[in-house]
Protein backbone atom coordinates (compact mmCIF):
# COMPACT_ATOMS: atom_id res chain seq x y z
CA UNK A 1 0.00 0.00 0.00
CA UNK A 2 2.53 2.50 0.92
CA UNK A 3 4.47 1.75 -2.39
CA UNK A 4 0.98 2.16 -4.33
CA UNK A 5 0.86 5.76 -2.41
CA UNK A 6 4.19 6.15 -2.94
CA UNK A 7 4.21 5.65 -6.88
CA UNK A 8 1.48 7.93 -7.17
CA UNK A 9 3.22 11.10 -5.68
CA UNK A 10 6.19 10.24 -7.99
CA UNK A 11 3.40 10.46 -10.66
CA UNK A 12 1.77 13.38 -9.44
CA UNK A 13 5.15 15.29 -8.74
CA UNK A 14 6.36 14.61 -12.89
CA UNK A 15 2.77 15.90 -14.12
CA UNK A 16 3.14 19.04 -12.13
CA UNK A 17 6.52 19.15 -13.81
CA UNK A 18 5.80 19.04 -16.82
CA UNK A 19 2.86 21.05 -17.28
CA UNK A 20 5.19 23.82 -15.57
CA UNK A 21 7.74 23.06 -18.23
CA UNK A 22 5.22 23.61 -20.74
CA UNK A 23 3.52 26.26 -19.40
CA UNK A 24 7.21 27.99 -19.20
CA UNK A 25 7.84 26.90 -22.86
CA UNK A 26 4.39 28.66 -23.98
CA UNK A 27 5.31 31.98 -21.91
CA UNK A 28 8.79 32.04 -23.88
CA UNK A 29 6.98 30.94 -27.13
CA UNK A 30 4.79 33.68 -26.78
CA UNK A 31 6.94 36.54 -26.93
CA UNK A 32 9.02 34.89 -29.96
CA UNK A 33 8.75 36.76 -33.25
CA UNK A 34 7.15 33.23 -35.33
CA UNK A 35 9.04 33.68 -38.06
CA UNK A 36 10.08 30.21 -38.33
CA UNK A 37 13.17 31.46 -40.01
CA UNK A 38 15.93 28.99 -38.00
CA UNK A 39 18.75 31.90 -37.43
CA UNK A 40 18.43 31.03 -33.96
CA UNK A 41 19.52 27.22 -34.59
CA UNK A 42 16.75 25.30 -34.34
CA UNK A 43 13.90 23.86 -36.47
CA UNK A 44 11.21 26.65 -35.40
CA UNK A 45 10.54 28.87 -32.38
CA UNK A 46 8.70 26.22 -29.97
CA UNK A 47 11.89 24.26 -30.55
CA UNK A 48 13.94 27.50 -29.70
CA UNK A 49 11.70 28.00 -26.61
CA UNK A 50 11.94 24.95 -25.39
CA UNK A 51 15.58 24.89 -25.51
CA UNK A 52 15.30 27.80 -23.46
CA UNK A 53 12.91 26.31 -20.86
CA UNK A 54 15.59 23.30 -20.59
CA UNK A 55 18.64 25.56 -20.35
CA UNK A 56 20.03 24.43 -23.49
CA UNK A 57 20.03 27.86 -25.64
CA UNK A 58 20.54 31.29 -24.97
CA UNK A 59 17.43 34.07 -25.07
CA UNK A 60 19.90 35.96 -27.40
CA UNK A 61 19.68 33.62 -30.46
CA UNK A 62 16.60 35.31 -32.29
CA UNK A 63 17.24 38.51 -34.50
CA UNK A 64 13.99 38.90 -35.95
CA UNK A 65 13.07 39.98 -32.13
CA UNK A 66 15.34 42.44 -31.92
CA UNK A 67 15.64 44.54 -28.46
CA UNK A 68 12.23 44.55 -27.34
CA UNK A 69 12.26 40.52 -28.00
CA UNK A 70 15.39 40.29 -26.06
CA UNK A 71 14.32 42.09 -22.82
CA UNK A 72 11.18 40.72 -22.92
CA UNK A 73 12.96 37.24 -22.37
CA UNK A 74 14.90 38.41 -19.96
CA UNK A 75 12.28 39.89 -18.52
CA UNK A 76 10.21 37.08 -18.02
CA UNK A 77 13.10 34.47 -17.15
CA UNK A 78 14.44 37.10 -14.37
CA UNK A 79 18.04 36.96 -16.29
CA UNK A 80 20.20 40.15 -17.00
CA UNK A 81 19.41 41.35 -20.71
CA UNK A 82 22.20 40.94 -23.28
CA UNK A 83 22.72 41.89 -26.71
CA UNK A 84 21.52 39.50 -30.00
CA UNK A 85 24.62 37.39 -30.42
CA UNK A 86 25.95 38.48 -34.05
CA UNK A 87 26.77 34.67 -34.61
CA UNK A 88 22.97 34.41 -35.21
CA UNK A 89 22.62 37.33 -37.87
CA UNK A 90 21.28 40.94 -37.56
CA UNK A 91 18.12 42.25 -36.96
CA UNK A 92 16.16 43.82 -40.02
CA UNK A 93 13.08 45.65 -41.18
CA UNK A 94 9.69 44.15 -42.10
CA UNK A 95 10.47 42.09 -45.62
CA UNK A 96 8.40 40.04 -47.76
CA UNK A 97 9.50 37.45 -50.34
CA UNK A 98 8.13 38.18 -54.47
CA UNK A 99 8.25 35.24 -56.99
CA UNK A 100 9.47 37.08 -60.24
CA UNK A 101 6.77 35.21 -62.06
CA UNK A 102 8.20 35.04 -65.39
CA UNK A 103 11.09 33.58 -64.41
CA UNK A 104 9.41 30.93 -62.12
CA UNK A 105 9.60 27.67 -63.61
CA UNK A 106 7.12 26.10 -61.17
CA UNK A 107 9.31 23.71 -59.89
CA UNK A 108 7.65 24.47 -55.78
CA UNK A 109 11.27 23.98 -54.05
CA UNK A 110 9.95 27.18 -52.40
CA UNK A 111 6.37 25.85 -51.56
CA UNK A 112 8.32 22.76 -49.54
CA UNK A 113 9.91 25.12 -47.94
CA UNK A 114 7.73 27.82 -46.78
CA UNK A 115 7.31 27.27 -42.81
CA UNK A 116 3.33 28.97 -43.11
CA UNK A 117 2.21 27.88 -46.01
CA UNK A 118 2.32 31.31 -47.40
CA UNK A 119 2.84 30.15 -51.41
CA UNK A 120 0.50 29.19 -53.61
CA UNK A 121 1.47 27.40 -56.75
CA UNK A 122 1.60 23.71 -58.73
CA UNK A 123 3.86 21.65 -60.50
CA UNK A 124 5.38 23.63 -63.51
CA UNK A 125 2.48 26.18 -62.82
CA UNK A 126 3.57 30.03 -61.59
CA UNK A 127 4.38 30.21 -58.09
CA UNK A 128 2.72 33.56 -56.16
CA UNK A 129 3.62 34.67 -52.52
CA UNK A 130 0.63 35.66 -50.21
CA UNK A 131 2.30 39.07 -48.77
CA UNK A 132 0.35 39.06 -45.66
CA UNK A 133 1.44 35.82 -44.84
CA UNK A 134 4.54 35.77 -45.64
CA UNK A 135 7.15 35.84 -42.11
CA UNK A 136 10.26 37.01 -44.03
CA UNK A 137 11.98 34.12 -43.02
CA UNK A 138 14.09 33.97 -46.54
CA UNK A 139 14.01 29.76 -46.13
CA UNK A 140 12.21 29.89 -49.62
CA UNK A 141 16.14 31.44 -51.49
CA UNK A 142 18.26 29.01 -51.21
CA UNK A 143 16.11 26.10 -52.72
CA UNK A 144 14.91 28.04 -56.01
CA UNK A 145 17.19 27.07 -59.33
CA UNK A 146 16.32 30.14 -60.97
CA UNK A 147 16.87 32.98 -58.43
CA UNK A 148 13.29 34.44 -58.94
CA UNK A 149 12.72 35.26 -55.75
CA UNK A 150 13.72 38.37 -54.11
CA UNK A 151 12.76 40.29 -50.43
CA UNK A 152 10.97 43.36 -50.47
CA UNK A 153 11.41 45.63 -47.66
CA UNK A 154 7.80 46.79 -46.14
CA UNK A 155 8.28 51.06 -45.60
CA UNK A 156 7.47 51.98 -42.00
CA UNK A 157 8.46 48.21 -40.11
CA UNK A 158 11.31 48.47 -38.55
CA UNK A 159 10.28 45.04 -36.74
CA UNK A 160 9.50 41.34 -38.84
CA UNK A 161 6.42 41.27 -36.73
CA UNK A 162 3.68 42.50 -34.85
CA UNK A 163 1.62 40.42 -32.45
CA UNK A 164 -1.08 40.04 -34.71
CA UNK A 165 0.78 38.68 -37.54
CA UNK A 166 2.84 36.70 -34.84
CA UNK A 167 -0.17 35.01 -33.56
CA UNK A 168 -1.21 33.85 -37.37
CA UNK A 169 2.12 32.57 -38.26
CA UNK A 170 1.95 30.33 -35.16
CA UNK A 171 -1.35 29.10 -36.17
CA UNK A 172 -0.41 28.31 -39.63
CA UNK A 173 3.07 26.73 -38.47
CA UNK A 174 1.10 24.23 -36.36
CA UNK A 175 -1.08 23.52 -39.16
CA UNK A 176 1.17 22.66 -41.76
CA UNK A 177 3.40 20.64 -39.05
CA UNK A 178 0.32 18.83 -38.67
CA UNK A 179 -0.74 18.45 -41.92
CA UNK A 180 2.96 16.78 -43.10
CA UNK A 181 2.60 14.69 -40.35
CA UNK A 182 -0.51 13.22 -41.64
CA UNK A 183 0.99 13.12 -44.71
CA UNK A 184 3.88 11.14 -43.52
CA UNK A 185 1.78 8.78 -41.71
CA UNK A 186 -0.43 8.29 -44.91
CA UNK A 187 3.17 7.39 -47.20
CA UNK A 188 4.13 4.65 -44.45
CA UNK A 189 0.91 3.50 -44.44
CA UNK A 190 1.19 3.35 -48.12
CA UNK A 191 4.91 1.70 -48.60
CA UNK A 192 3.69 -0.96 -45.59
CA UNK A 193 0.75 -2.09 -47.63
CA UNK A 194 2.65 -2.58 -51.05
CA UNK A 195 5.32 -3.70 -48.84
CA UNK A 196 2.87 -6.71 -47.77
CA UNK A 197 1.20 -7.01 -50.95
CA UNK A 198 4.84 -7.34 -52.55
CA UNK A 199 5.56 -9.95 -49.81
CA UNK A 200 2.41 -11.79 -50.69
CA UNK A 201 2.52 -11.86 -54.45
CA UNK A 202 6.20 -13.31 -53.96
CA UNK A 203 4.71 -16.10 -51.36
CA UNK A 204 2.38 -16.79 -53.65
CA UNK A 205 4.76 -17.25 -56.25
CA UNK A 206 7.57 -19.55 -54.46
CA UNK A 207 4.30 -21.71 -53.43
CA UNK A 208 3.43 -22.35 -56.86
CA UNK A 209 6.68 -22.85 -58.31
CA UNK A 210 7.18 -24.96 -55.30
CA UNK A 211 4.14 -26.95 -56.18
CA UNK A 212 5.32 -27.42 -59.91
CA UNK A 213 8.78 -28.80 -59.10
CA UNK A 214 7.09 -30.90 -56.72
CA UNK A 215 4.62 -32.12 -59.59
CA UNK A 216 7.61 -32.91 -61.85
CA UNK A 217 9.36 -34.66 -59.10
CA UNK A 218 6.21 -36.91 -59.01
CA UNK A 219 5.94 -37.72 -62.33
CA UNK A 220 10.08 -38.32 -62.47
CA UNK A 221 9.34 -40.99 -59.61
Amino acid sequence: MQTSSRHHQLTTTADAANQSEAARIAQIDALLPQTQCRQCGYAGCKPYATAIARGEAEINQCPPGGEIGLRALADLLHRPYVPLNPAHGVTKAKMVAVIDETTCIGCTLCISACPVDAILGASKQMHTVIGQLCTGCELCLPPCPVDCIEMQVVDGRPMAMNAEESDLARQRHTQRLHRLALENDQKRQTNHTESSSKDTTENIKKLAMAAAIARVNAQKA
